[in-house]
C-alpha cells in the first residue's frame, strides 16, 4: 500500500494539489481503502487509475475520480463493523469521504471507484455519510495509473 500512496502523492503534486491540503489527504486515503480491499478480498494483482478532470458525473469543475481495477469478478460487499472488530469499515469509510462511489465489470474483472470534487468541501472521517452509487461516464482529460501487481 506504501507503493500506491508514494505513487498517488507524486501525481497530485504535479496536478497542483498540495501534498499537505485536506484534498491530497482524504484522496489518499481513498486510495489506500480501495487498494488495500483490491489486495486483500481478491488476492488478484490491482491497477490504480487517478483521473483528473474538468468535470465529473455530477458537472462539478476539477473532479479527481480514483478507480481500483482488479482480476475478481465477485462485486464489493459492503459491511458494517461492529464494535471491536478490526475489518469491514473501508466501504463504509468511502461512502463517507467519497463525493460518488460505486463499482463496474471491467474485462473478466471489476473496477471500483470514487469522485472527489475539488471545488467542493473536503469530508473529513467525521462527516456523516452522504455519498451514493451508481454514476455515468466519465471521460477526463488526463489518466494516470500504476499496476500495483
Amino acid at each position: 500500500m506504501g507503493r500506491a500512496r508514494r505513487w498517488a502523492r507524486s501525481r497530485l503534486v504535479g496536478s497542483g494539489i498540495g501534498d499537505d491540503e485536506p484534498l491530497a489527504e482524504t484522496l489518499i486515503l481513498l486510495i489506500s481503502e480501495l487498494v488495500t480491499n483490491a489486495v486483500v478480498h481478491t488476492g488478484c494483482p490491482a491497477v490504480l487509475r487517478m483521473l483528473f478532470g474538468g468535470s465529473g458525473a455530477s458537472g462539478a469543475a476539477g473532479t479527481v475520480r480514483v478507480e481500483v481495477a482488479d482480476a475478481s469478478d465477485r462485486p464489493p460487499l459492503q459491511r458494517h463493523a461492529e464494535g471491536d472488530e478490526t475489518g469491514g469499515r473501508g466501504l463504509e469509510l468511502v461512502d463517507g469521504l467519497a463525493d460518488r462511489w460505486g463499482w463496474l465489470p471491467e474485462g473478466a474483472g471489476k473496477q471500483i471507484w470514487c469522485e472527489v470534487d475539488r471545488s467542493g468541501p473536503v469530508r473529513l472521517p467525521e462527516a456523516p455519510s452522504g455519498a451514493g452509487q451508481g454514476g455515468e461516464a466519465y471521460e477526463p482529460p488526463s489518466c494516470l495509473f500504476t499496476n500495483l501487481a
